[in-house]
């Protein structure tokens, strides 16, 4: 049996989870979300807590069984606590701002990059750190958005200037040497 699947996700107090055929909705204390499960997994709410089952063995409901529970979790944990990823820019004239609703990142090019956040996620810059803060209740659409921003510019790996994961080691190379 699948170990993440067969797992109960505990419904913590002021959240509220309704399942209407195979859509779960999940409503917390900073919004609600909700999914589509597949025709064959089946969730059920049972004294504050949600079981995720599977009809079979077979591989694919095994896969099926595991990745239903963890969409459900992550919104469970969103609506009650929010993802957050943080990145850091690094690089000599770099620099990011808000311009009303939009982030306008300086990283080297001949034209400012310009991107608005999508609709769920908030983006917050601190200039004085070189920071960029993007948090939100949907954790794939905050992890989607946070690698759309560091893909701007990419850690090189010679100085390690760009834009990266706060927690994100960027190895270095050695550079050319000088005449032997």
């Amino acid at each position: 049996m699948s170990r993440v699947g067969k797992l109960p996700i505990q419904i913590p107090d002021k959240t509220k989870v309704d399942i209407q055929g195979k859509t779960v909705t999940v409503t917390g204390p900073k919004g609600n979300l909700s999914c589509e499960i597949h025709k064959d997994i089946s969730a059920d709410v049972e004294d504050n807590t949600i079981v995720v089952s599977r009809p079979s063995d077979n591989k694919k409901h095994r896969a099926l069984h595991g990745l239903t529970r963890a969409l459900i979790n992550n919104m469970v944990v969103g609506v009650n606590e929010g993802y957050k990823k943080e990145l850091q820019i690094i690089g000599v004239g770099y620099r990011a701002e808000m311009k009303g609703n939009n982030l306008v990142a300086h990283l080297g090019y001949s034209h400012p990059i310009v991107m608005a956040p999508p609709e769920g996620v908030n983006i917050e810059v601190l200039p004085k750190e070189n920071k960029i803060i993007v948090d939100g209740i949907d954790k794939q659409l905050v992890g989607q958005t946070a690698a759309k921003i560091r893909a701007f510019r990419k850690p090189e790996p010679y100085k390690g200037k760009g834009v990266r994961y706060v927690d994100e080691y960027v190895r270095t190379k050695a550079g050319k040497t000088a005449g032997a």
